[in-house]
């Protein structure tokens, strides 16, 4: 009866140790195929959002919004003023959007 108890835990540790190497052959192939990945392409969302801020449409917009963060920094503003951006974020959204959506096609 000893003998079919060796046997057994020596296959039980034979199979274990086949396992772990068909394990380390995958995690092989997974690394090689991780190092191939393509380099992500440059993002131009905030480049376009630069210019939409400089265009006719949103530059007052954005001048007004410089103007107030400036006098706020400089503690030339109203008691608890921050200058809410959201005007102008709308103005930008609006313009970025359609062009950034292009691009992706």
């Amino acid at each position: 009866m000893s003998s079919s108890i060796a046997s057994f835990f020596s296959s039980f540790v034979s199979s274990t140790t086949h396992a772990d190497s068909e394990k380390s052959a995958a995690d092989a192939e997974v690394t090689v195929v991780e190092e191939v990945e393509e380099e992500e392409p440059e993002d131009i969302q905030p480049i376009i959002r630069d210019e939409c801020k400089q265009s006719a449409k949103c530059a007052a917009l954005t001048k007004h919004f410089e103007h107030c963060q400036e006098k706020v920094e400089n503690g030339q503003g109203f008691k608890g003023e921050d200058c809410v951006e959201e005007f102008m974020m709308h103005c930008v959204d609006e313009c970025a959007g359609p062009k950034l959506f292009t691009k992706l096609r």
